[in-house]
């Protein structure tokens, strides 16, 4: 494999169309969402970030097949036929 240079660009896609940015992304907005209902009013600050981290968890590991589908489909939408692997 070539070594190819750093740029922004070049970073950008990488994210753009890694699985993994979007099952994070899907993770931390499943907390974002789920877990101010499911905090009981009693729980500590560390109680609560605890059961953020575990809720980000749980739907990063949930989100693998929405997350092939959305990088598949940008890889097609921004690439075309260029795409590696056809």
């Amino acid at each position: 494999m070539n070594n190819r240079q750093l740029t922004p660009a070049y970073i950008f896609f990488y994210l753009l169309f890694s699985p993994e940015t979007w099952r994070a992304l899907i993770g931390l907005i499943v907390s974002y969402f789920l877990t101010p209902q499911l905090l009981p009013p009693q729980i500590a600050a560390a109680g609560k970030a605890m059961l953020y981290v575990m809720i980000a968890t749980i739907g990063y590991a949930g989100s693998g097949l929405p997350a092939r589908w959305i990088t598949g489909m940008l890889k097609r939408f921004i690439m075309g036929d260029q795409s590696p692997g056809k």
